[in-house]
Formats: C-alpha cells, sequence, structure tokens
C-alpha cells in the first residue's frame, strides 16, 4: 500500500477525535467477535459431522462407484474456467503487465481455500492432491490465456468461446445422468452441492433466453403479445415462489398420467425456470429503454430489418445495461435454491437437514449451516467477480482506440 493511501486512510479513519473514538470501538468489537469465533471454532466445536457427511454434503446419494465422472467433469470445469479467465483479464501479447491485484487476491484465496478445506473436511490425501493439481491447472491456463489471447489464435478461439462453453455443458449432463454407453443415475441420485449449481446453471441457461423473449414481447406493438407478455411477468412476480413449486410438483401429477409426467426434479426445474424468466425480463426490459431511439433509427437508416436491429444493434446494448440486475437476478436463484428442500429434493440445504436429523448429529447445527454458509458464499462470489471482469471487459472494448 502506497503512502498516500496510507495517509488518506488514517484521514478517514482517525481524521477527529469522534472518528477516532469511532474506529476504535468498532475495531475493539470485531477483535472480541473474531476471538470469540476462532474460539469456538477451534476449541468448541465439532467438526466431526462434516468430515464425516463431507462426500454427502458434495454429491448428495451419487452411486460410489461412477465419481470419475465428477472428476472428470471438474477438471474439465477448471480447464475452461482458467481459460475464460486469463481471455477476460489478459491484456494480451509478451509485453503484457503481471496479474490484475484482484486476480492475485483470487488466486491467493483460492489456493488458502484448497490447502484449508481438504484438512477440515477430512479429505483423503489422494483427493487433497487432485484439488492442488486443479488449482495448478487453473492458475497455468489463465495466465497461458491472458498472455497469448490477442494472438490471431486465441482471438478465433474467444469467438467460438460461448460455443465451446456450450458443449462443455452438454457434455457434463451427459456424465453426469449417464447413458450412451455409461451406467444411468437417476435424478432422484444428485444431491448436495453438485445439485444445486447444477439446478442453478440449468434454469439460468433456460431462463435467460426466455427472459429476452417476454422483454420484447412486453415492448411490442402486437395487442396480443404484449398483454399476454404482461400478464405473465405480472402473475409469476406477484405468486411466492414456494407456492409455485408446490403447485409444479402436484399438479403436474394430476393432469398428466404417471408414465407422462416428468421427474421430480425437471418439474422443479421447469418452475424455477419460469419464475426466473419473469424477473430477468424485467432486468432486459430496462436495458431496453436505456438504449437511445437514435440508434433504431440509426439502424432502419442502414437499411437493417428488424430482427438485424435487435440481434445487431439493440441486444447487446441493452443486456451490457442490465448486466448487474442480471447477475443479481443470477445470485439469488441460487440463493432459491434452498426451497427445494421444502419439497422433498435433496439440494445442498436438503442434504444438511437430512444428515442433521440424524440422532448421531444432534445438535450439531452450527458447524454444517457454517459450512453451508461459505459454500453459499462461495459460489455467489464466483458469480459476482465474473461478472465484474466481464464489466471491466466490455468497458475496456469500448475505451479501446480503434487502428485503421
Amino acid at each position: 500500500m502506497s503512502r498516500l493511501s496510507l495517509q488518506r486512510w488514517r484521514r478517514q479513519l482517525f481524521g477527529s477525535v469522534p472518528d477516532t473514538v469511532l474506529s476504535l470501538g468498532l475495531g475493539a468489537l470485531m477483535a472480541w467477535a473474531a476471538w470469540g469465533f476462532l474460539h469456538w471454532a477451534f476449541g468448541q466445536a465439532q467438526w466431526l459431522v462434516v468430515r464425516a457427511n463431507a462426500a454427502t454434503l458434495a454429491i448428495g446419494r451419487y452411486p460410489e462407484a461412477q465419481e470419475w465422472r465428477l472428476w472428470l467433469l471438474l477438471g474439465m470445469l477448471v480447464s475452461l474456467t482458467g481459460l475464460s479467465w486469463g481471455l477476460l483479464r489478459g491484456r494480451g501479447g509478451a509485453a503484457a503487465p503481471g496479474w490484475p491485484l484482484n486476480d492475485r487476491i483470487a488466486a491467493a484465496l483460492l489456493g488458502l481455500l484448497t490447502l484449508g478445506l481438504p484438512p477440515l473436511l477430512a479429505f483423503g490425501a489422494i483427493n487433497q492432491g487432485r484439488l492442488l493439481c486443479l488449482l495448478g491447472l487453473l492458475l497455468l491456463l489463465r495466465t497461458l490465456a491472458g498472455r497469448w489471447g490477442n494472438h490471431p489464435w486465441g482471438q478465433r478461439l474467444a469467438k467460438g468461446w460461448p460455443l465451446v462453453w456450450a458443449g462443455a455443458y452438454l457434455l457434463g449432463l451427459w456424465l453426469i445422468g449417464g447413458g450412451l454407453g455409461l451406467t444411468p443415475v437417476r435424478p432422484s441420485d444428485w444431491g448436495g452441492l453438485l445439485f444445486t449449481l447444477l439446478i442453478t446453471s440449468l434454469t439460468l441457461l433456460l431462463a435467460l433466453p426466455l427472459g429476452v423473449l417476454l422483454a420484447l414481447g412486453r415492448r411490442s406493438e402486437l395487442p396480443l403479445l404484449r398483454w399476454v407478455s404482461v400478464a405473465y411477468i405480472e402473475v409469476i412476480r406477484g405468486a411466492p415462489l414456494i407456492t409455485l413449486l408446490f403447485l409444479g410438483q402436484n399438479l403436474v401429477g394430476f393432469l398428466l398420467p404417471g408414465g407422462l409426467a416428468p421427474d421430480r426434479v425437471w418439474r422443479a426445474a421447469a418452475v424455477l425456470t419460469g419464475f426466473a424468466a419473469a424477473y430477468v425480463a424485467e432486468a432486459v426490459r430496462g436495458g431496453l429503454n436505456a438504449v437511445p431511439r437514435g440508434q433504431l433509427e440509426a439502424s432502419r437508416s442502414l437499411g437493417l430489418s428488424t430482427a438485424q436491429t435487435l440481434a445487431l444493434v439493440v441486444l447487446p446494448q441493452a443486456l451490457k445495461v442490465a448486466l448487474p440486475a442480471l447477475v443479481g437476478q443470477c445470485i439469488a436463484l441460487l440463493q432459491d435454491t434452498t426451497l427445494l428442500s421444502i419439497i422433498g429434493l435433496f439440494d445442498l440445504l436438503g442434504i444438511a437437514r437430512s444428515v442433521l436429523a440424524n440422532p448421531d448429529w444432534l445438535g450439531r447445527y452450527a458447524e454444517v449451516y457454517l459450512v453451508l454458509a461459505v459454500l453459499y458464499w462461495g459460489s455467489c462470489a464466483a458469480l459476482s467477480l465474473g461478472s465484474r471482469a466481464l464489466e471491466q471487459r466490455l468497458s475496456s472494448n469500448n475505451l479501446r482506440p480503434s487502428h485503421r
């Protein structure tokens, strides 16, 4: 930290007598709270409940003989994440500067989490070695992608990167569910953190295009399409999610014969998709309203059709404006998946409740829920950091001078 920064902090914290008293009082309160937490965590807490149920919290009742699929999927996701991180953050070229401070902090936190979490959860040495290898792979690919991202092959790779992620997602679903040569694993056997992340990602991928269509329908000049979109958005936003989940679980079973009714997991995914799409539509509509009308007039003067105007001019600007709201909706949806435990699905919270229902672990709520809080916070923080990097990347692209 520079001397100027230290002076600014000193003025803000100790610039006057009231500021000094308030800063010292808050510092003492935070120190007391930290000491109490550390005393409980290392002296009183019984972490055996977490160590004995670490695998259950992570993957639920997934068959042990098929866990190699999840390690393969994790390696693929780590590789793609490292490359995406480098492509978003990298400034390209061999003369590119070192890592930004935020990236170095994120890498240090990842390293501490990889080194500290396995002993806490009593993972075996093999699993901890795998995690360390995956962390090294992540940082290596991030460095390579950030250094060589501006080369021709890197630019071509960046253009087709969404298709790479789409193919990886389909491959991941195949690995988890099985079929086509692999032993099928029923959705009822999915659970824990695996189920939570899977249902959240699937819902987001389906809700985004549906929300964009609803936003465009609400702004349509066709009365029927506009009022249908308005009615859907207002009805869904006015109903509690838990009510919709109960309706989706029970109503579909009554309306469809037993053989045609989808699995309870897919019913929940459909309800979450419809619920999130209504909120995504409002966020996108705000972005559409922020696009100047002159952009539409300019595109029409260039001879672009309505579809080309939407795809090339309006939607890119609207989605960029709506990106913070969309990320907030993604985080809210991740947290809303905790309601799935109420309807009997074994998401992360549902698995934790089943663990705590065991007579051997009665009263160990604080330890289990603290681990759950850390896992949810880590997932939400990853979404927030990724969106912030994307916003910076988009802003830098707009400010970058063109070389002609």
